[in-house]
């Protein structure tokens, strides 16, 4: 990861301290994991402001993962939620995801196509560019704006498996697909076959 392109919300010096710590932590639980969100982001290619740490586990290894990272100092938030554990060790936040928007859930294939980065001096693993695009459109809202931006970058930046991609965005098509055409539209190099079997997949034989 280029530090350059990283833009914590935080003192960078707590942000660091605090993202080694949870890889520590998650180290010890030994629980299959991927590093998403901003973090996830920026090894992409994108400079991105990053405000916590984004972590994807299944939900099966929530109570593992948790543990340690209480273990490690990090404080539980209380607060209920039905998918994900929010922690936080100073003002660094760690949000352990489960279910993400969609709702889409860690399996075997994402963490088979996940890949390994150097952030801040620790390899870690980190959401594939597919899933990364899928996640960021489907999060995507008023207050998560600049996740569609996330997303177009990673277009612009990667070589993508489309055929990949496009398994994975059964979860939102139509949100998928107009994400695809804006990014055509901006010139961004998505194969027209690509957009037409998506569209037929969303909008079929429709007059």
């Amino acid at each position: 990861m280029d530090p350059d392109r990283a833009r914590t919300g935080v003192n960078q010096d707590d942000f660091v301290e605090a993202f080694q710590l949870a890889c520590d932590a998650l180290q010890a639980a030994r629980a299959p994991y991927l590093f998403m969100g901003g973090i996830a982001s920026i090894v992409h290619g994108r400079t991105s402001w990053t405000h916590d740490l984004d972590v994807f586990i299944r939900r099966a290894d929530e109570p593992a993962v948790v543990e340690a990272l209480v273990g490690a100092g990090f404080r539980l938030d209380p607060a209920p939620s039905s998918w994900l554990t929010k922690l936080w060790k100073d003002d660094v936040f760690v949000d352990v995801i489960y279910s993400s928007s969609g709702p889409v859930d860690l399996d075997e294939e994402m963490l088979a196509r996940g890949e390994w980065a150097e952030v801040w001096s620790r390899k870690v693993p980190v959401l594939g560019p597919e899933d990364l695009v899928v996640t960021k459109a489907l999060a995507h809202g008023e207050e998560t704006a600049h996740y569609w931006w996330d997303a177009l970058a990673i277009i612009a930046k990667r070589e993508l498996d489309w055929d990949y991609l496009l398994t994975r965005a059964r979860r939102g098509p139509r949100r998928m697909l107009s994400l695809l055409l804006y990014a055509q539209s901006t010139d961004l190099a998505v194969p027209d076959p690509v957009i037409r079997r998506l569209a037929d997949a969303t909008l079929g034989d429709q007059p």
